[in-house]
Order: C-alpha cells, then structure tokens, then sequence
C-alpha cells in the first residue's frame, strides 16, 4: 500500500464529542498501522460559532487520548484564499458558474420540489443561462456545474457498494454570494493538498461524500479512499445525545478514567478481532484494519467503561497510578509529604483492587494521609460494643513493637480467641477509627503502612 495520510478534522463548536474521539483514534491507528501520516485539521469556517475554548478542549483531549498528530495544525480560516483560487479556477473553466438566485427563489423552487414529490434542491436556473442577464445589485454565489446523467458510485471501505442517481444531486454553492468558500469547497480542496490518502469519519457524512466527490472530478484530482464508520448510540438505541448523559471526552478525565482505558473502550466501540476485549494500544496499532469496522451502530455503555478502566488500573504499576491520582488528591485540597506519597505507593496495590476509577481511588486513598470524619455507616456501626472492644485494643497494641502486618494479624488472632469475640469486630472497629469508612483494604495492611505512632494517633483520637 503506498504510504498512508490520514487526518482528523473537527469543528471547534462545542466540546470534543466521544464519536469524535473515535473518529481521530480510528484514523491515528489507521496511520500508525501502516506506518503513514496523521494529521489534524481543525474546520473553523463557522466563525460565529467556533471558539478558541473549543480549540483548546481539542488539543487537551487528543493529547491525554495520546494521539499525537503530525506537523503543524491546519487551520481551515487560514486557508480561505486557496479555496477561493480553486473556485475560480473551476469558473474559468466552465465547471462552475455564477447563480443570482434570492432566497425567496430558492424557497420557492424547494417548495416546488416538495409538491412534485420530489426533494428539495436547486433546479439549475442560472446553470446555462446568459450572466448579461444578471440582476443589477445582487451578489452571486457561485455553483459547481454537477454531473446531471449516470450516477456517483462509492464504494466505502465500510458500508461497501454504494451509488447515487445524479439527478438526485443538484449544483452545490462553492463561493457563497459574500466570497467566503464553503464547507464542501474547502474539505475536498485541504484533503487534496494535505494528500490524504484515506478519510475516515462518521456515516453521516455519507451524502456529503457523493457532491465531494464532483468537486474532485472537477479539479482533475484523484479520489481519496473513503470508510464511513457507524455512529455511537445510547443505551437505547438512539443517537447518543446530551440527553443520555454524553459527555466531552476531556470530562471523562475529570471523571476519573485512565486514557489507556479509554483507548481500549473506543476501539471496541464498532471494531472488533475476535472476543478480545482487552487490547492495549501497541497490540490494536498492530492489529488496526477498517475491515475489521461493523457496518451496525455501536452503544456506549458507561459501566463497561468503569469496569474496563478497573482492570486498567489494577494492572497499572503503583508509582505510575500514584502520578495518576496526585491530581485527584491535590483538587480535594492535599499538598502530599514525601511520607504521604510513601505510604500511598505502599498502600496502592491494595487500594487499587477496591476502585474502578480515579476519583474512587482518592476517595479511598485519603485514609493514608489524614484520619477522616466517620462516614453515616460507620457512625451507625461504631455502637458502644465496638467502642469498648476499641479501648481493650489500644491498650494491647501499646504494649507490641512489631507493627508488620502478620504480626498485627496474629496479635488480633490471639486477643480474639483470649476475649471471646470476633475477630470481624476487633477489625471493624479498628477500621472504623483509622479511616472512618467500613470497607477498606486489609486492617492489618493499613496499620502496617501508616506506623505505630500514626495509628495510634487515630485510635486515640476516637
């Protein structure tokens, strides 16, 4: 296969959708697959609606996804000048021309369209007409002369074989009656010169794909190679929606997720090789083909993405999750010591086994750098029992010297059998006070990590 260029080209309207997400991961394994090219351009024409905000929440998502583009970033605003010499160039050669249609003649000849059954579109009024006959005062657009018998035939690298009569398609606006090109214009123009060899996007620009291409057959340029991927659905089978919760993808982030397993959940997300679920990034660039894309709408569903990051994180090194999590712990208002971060790195891997995001594990993780209020279940458990029980304990630990986990265990084991009680309370109860939680990783571990002198710190202070 000759070297590969792909792209990604959000506009920057809003947040980065998830689909979107997928659609650059999709193009960026495509390229490193086969060793090729990926590029970001961003589509800006919508001045009124794009946003520098827009602009920077792309940058911050891709780079925490880890999809690195190559060479500079295309700013479609800045290109204005070349589609505009594309279009004269069209104009000069008899392939578009200039239409002096009002809106009012447009919505008249739609309306027209409508009545006959037909569907609304452009009938060509000024395509062969003389321009001496133009109206003083009104400002052109100027229209592509499209192909009016046969048909446009695509044949996608994901919904294979398609065609489309003609007549069905009408003259599309390449210059709008102001100068400024449009968005058909200008894709198919940076496509040519960025030389993408393969565009990768959603089906919803399967129409779009059809009039794109009698711009390229226009200009005497070669096709790219098109894969049209289904869109993302909610859990109800409708297009995902503000309505299902959706997201911007750098809000997953703030929600705790790892981006190595977001990767993972979105290839998954209408790709597939075999049962594997679990494919970390190296093994899906070198497994990545668009063959392997389904031609059915896939559904986000947001407990399979916590269970997947749960298993991300529990395969993390400690250290590395530790980096991960400081973010979480500073925004709660911690400024971690050089012991905090020691007895979190020790306590990791058991703190690591109990949370699916990062969010929960900062929830969890707290209990190694400060003794927290009891949560509502631990203020009803800790009953007077347990609180005697915990007396009883101090005044045993006091007289021990080894605070390793085994020997804690086997003092606990000792002092349960000599009082006649549960071991399951004398931990209980112990937990209780250390981190005001019911459930926790082993109490043993726990007493072991933060010393004698922290524990019974806490104990005390109950």
């Amino acid at each position: 296969m000759p070297s590969v260029v792909t792209r990604f080209a959000p506009s920057p309207t809003g947040y980065l959708h998830i689909g979107s997400a997928r659609t650059a991961l999709f193009n960026w394994l495509f390229a490193k697959h086969f060793g090729g090219t990926f590029h970001l351009r961003i589509e800006d024409t919508d001045r009124e609606r794009s946003t520098q905000e827009a602009v920077e929440a792309i940058f911050e998502s891709l780079n925490w996804l880890g999809l690195t583009f190559d060479g500079d970033v295309v700013f479609q605003s800045a290109r204005a000048a070349r589609h505009q010499e594309v279009a004269q160039t069209l104009l000069d050669q008899g392939k578009a021309y200039y239409c002096y249609c009002t809106p009012e003649e447009l919505e008249a000849m739609r309306d027209a369209a409508k009545r006959e059954g037909k569907n609304p579109r452009y009938n060509g009024l000024w395509r062969d007409r003389d321009p001496r006959e133009a109206p003083t005062g009104v400002k052109p657009a100027l229209r592509l002369k499209a192909p009016q018998q046969g048909k446009t035939i695509v044949d996608d690298l994901v919904q294979g074989h398609i065609e489309v009569a003609n007549d069905q398609l009408d003259d599309m606006i390449l210059l709008r009656s102001d100068g400024t090109p449009t968005y058909m214009l200008s894709v198919v123009v940076d496509d040519h010169d960025m030389g993408i060899t393969h565009v990768i996007r959603g089906d919803d620009h399967l129409t779009n794909t059809f009039r794109q291409k009698h711009i390229y057959e226009a200009c005497g340029w070669s096709t790219p190679a098109f894969a049209h991927i289904p869109l993302i659905h909610g859990p109800d089978g409708a297009k995902l929606s503000k309505r299902h919760g959706a997201l911007g993808t750098e809000q997953y982030k703030e929600m705790g997720f790892l981006a190595e397993a977001m990767r993972n959940y979105l290839l998954r997300l209408g790709w597939g090789h075999g049962d594997e679920e679990i494919i970390e990034t190296n093994r899906a660039i070198a497994l990545f083909e668009v063959s392997g894309i389904g031609k059915s709408p896939s559904r986000f569903d947001i407990v399979k993405l916590t269970s997947l990051n749960g298993h991300y994180m529990r395969e993390m090194a400690d250290l590395a999750l530790l980096s991960e999590l400081t973010p979480f712990l500073e925004k709660k208002g911690y400024t971690l010591t050089d012991l905090d971060q020691h007895r979190l790195e020790k306590g990791m891997a058991g703190l690591k086994q109990r949370a699916k995001t990062l969010l929960e594990l900062a929830d969890m993780a707290q209990l190694y750098i400060t003794r927290l209020p009891l949560d509502e279940k631990a203020t009803k458990l800790f009953n007077e029992a347990l609180k005697t029980l915990l007396v009883k304990i101090i005044a045993a630990l006091e007289e021990t010297h080894d605070f390793s986990s085994s020997s804690l265990e086997t003092l606990f084991r000792t002092h349960a059998e000599l009082w006649s009680v549960k071991l399951g309370d004398m931990a209980q109860s112990v937990r209780i006070a250390l981190t005001g939680r019911t459930i926790s990783p082993s109490i043993f571990e726990i007493m072991d990590i933060l010393g004698k002198e922290e524990v019974m710190k806490r104990l005390k202070a109950m």
